[in-house]
C-alpha cells in the first residue's frame, strides 16, 4: 500500500511539473521569414510543445536522423496544430515540410542532454545542402543550445 501511495505521489508531482511550451509556425517572424517561434528551446522530459499553425500551408515534421534513438517521430498535416510529448532526453531536429528548402527548421533539447549531438549535426550538414536561402540557419540554431 505504501509503495502504491508513494507511486501515486510520484507520478502526481511529474504530471504537474510538466510543461506545455508554445511554437508559432509562421510565414515572418523575428528571425525572417519561414520560421518556428521560438525556433531553440531547452525542456524538461515529460514536456510538451504544441506547434501552432499560426500562419496556414505549414506543419512540423521531426528531421531523419536528428531524434535521440528510441524516440517517436512526429508529422502533422498541413494547417494543422500538433502537441508533442518528449520523453526522452537529447536533441531533436525538426522542420515544416513544405518550406524545408527555405530552412525553416528549429531544434528542441530535452532534459540538458546533449549525447545525440554530433549525430544531429552529421544530419544537418547534409540537410542543409538542401536549402535554397539561409544556409547557416540550422548551424546557428544548434549552436544555440
Amino acid at each position: 500500500m505504501k509503495k502504491l501511495l508513494l507511486l501515486s505521489i510520484i507520478l502526481i508531482n511529474t504530471t504537474i511539473e510538466s510543461a506545455d511550451h508554445i511554437v508559432k509556425m509562421l510565414n515572418q517572424g523575428a528571425e525572417g521569414y519561414m520560421v518556428f517561434e521560438p525556433s531553440v528551446l531547452n525542456i524538461d522530459v515529460g514536456d510538451s510543445v504544441t506547434f501552432q499553425s499560426t500562419d496556414p500551408a505549414h506543419n512540423s515534421a521531426s528531421m531523419a536522423g536528428m531524434i535521440p534513438a528510441g524516440a517517436t517521430p512526429w508529422n502533422s498535416d498541413l494547417s494543422k496544430d500538433i502537441t508533442v510529448t518528449f520523453n526522452i532526453k537529447g536533441v531533436y531536429g525538426y522542420q515544416c515540410t513544405p518550406h524545408s528548402m527555405m530552412a525553416m527548421v528549429g531544434v528542441i533539447n530535452v532534459g540538458g542532454d546533449y549525447s545525440n549531438l554530433d549525430q544531429v549535426k552529421t544530419a544537418a550538414a547534409a540537410k542543409k545542402a538542401s536549402f535554397v536561402m539561409n544556409q547557416d540557419r540550422l548551424d546557428n540554431y544548434i549552436n544555440q543550445l
